[in-house]
């Protein structure tokens, strides 16, 4: 059965395709149903709409995490950091440094 959630997300996206809240409850919604492919497409949708959005980075490299695309994962992992850095969101960075020192090395 689908998730009435995320058929609700794509619904309101059909009308606002640039609202990064959206898309990143979307990414959020396929990870709780560990639907890692979709919840990877919604995060970086997410991210393209607002680049500077830290929550996605994170959601984003645990997807990847789970979807065993370490290299990519790391990737993101930097530039999260990065971009948290910038807005000075101290737990995505906390967060982001110890999933990226929990990677396999490449």
């Amino acid at each position: 059965m689908a998730n009435p959630k995320i058929e609700q997300f794509k619904k309101v996206l059909q009308m606002d395709p640039k609202d990064e809240t959206l898309w990143f409850g979307l990414g959020k919604a396929y990870m709780s149903d560990e639907n890692w492919k979709e919840a990877i497409a919604a995060l970086q949708e997410c991210i393209k709409v607002r680049p500077n959005y830290s929550a996605a980075y994170l959601a984003l490299a645990q997807s990847l995490q789970q979807n065993h695309e370490f290299e990519k994962c790391h990737s993101v992992c930097t530039e999260g950091i990065t971009v948290a850095t910038t807005n000075g969101d101290l737990l995505v960075i906390k967060n982001l440094e110890e999933l990226k020192t929990s990677l396999p090395s490449p």
